[in-house]
């Protein structure tokens, strides 16, 4: 009986041990790689982004973007409501190792036609067979930002045909005085920028 006690305080012993390592290993992965070095750069461009995307009220018609300069921080982009502003910036400022946070993303006006425009951005370009993919992610990868009856189409798609299929979808919605396409083939997009 006594050493069937033993092996099991053992056991747990052996547990604990290996639990705390654990801990203590991913404890040292989430910390940031020493300032001042490229994968410094690359983690707080990845945490950047990270804390961006995790942004609640974040929606297809926002587009926040995002440089990283040593560990300063500059913010850009449209957002549809001014608490998205606020939250990007509380969410960057409390990134490790982020020095200053420089805000200029613009807070699109409120238009009952701007609303009614971008609900039809939405159904003209991701009920579109080649594009109905990017509906499903968890934010869409295409953009729709609209100001004043303008739609600008922002992010990534796969390949030029899609591109081109989300710019004829998005010039087909009525009410639309213009249309502007940024978006960007996923392979050549710059790594120090996101939306």
């Amino acid at each position: 009986m006594s050493q069937a006690l033993n092996k099991s305080r053992m056991g747990a012993a052996v547990l604990g041990v290996a639990m705390l390592l654990a801990m203590s290993v991913t404890a040292q992965a989430q910390k940031p790689p020493e300032r001042g070095s490229g994968q410094y750069q690359n983690w707080l461009t990845t945490e950047v982004r990270h804390q961006l995307v995790m942004i609640p009220w974040l929606s297809l018609f926002d587009n926040l973007q995002y440089r990283v300069d040593g560990n300063n921080v500059t913010l850009s982009g449209q957002v549809t409501d001014p608490v998205i502003k606020d939250d990007a910036e509380k969410a960057v400022k409390g990134v490790e190792g982020v020095g200053q946070v420089t805000d200029n993303i613009e807070v699109l006006p409120l238009s009952p036609m701007d609303n009614q425009i971008r609900r039809a951005e939405y159904r003209a370009i991701y009920s579109f067979p080649s594009l109905e993919k990017y509906a499903t992610m968890a934010l869409p990868q295409i953009h729709i930002v609209v100001k004043n009856g303008h739609v600008t189409l922002d992010g990534a798609v796969l390949n030029q045909a899609d591109k081109d299929a989300a710019n004829i979808r998005a010039k087909s919605v009525p009410n639309v005085f213009s249309v502007t396409d940024n978006l960007q083939i996923q392979n050549s997009r710059t790594p120090k920028s996101g939306q």
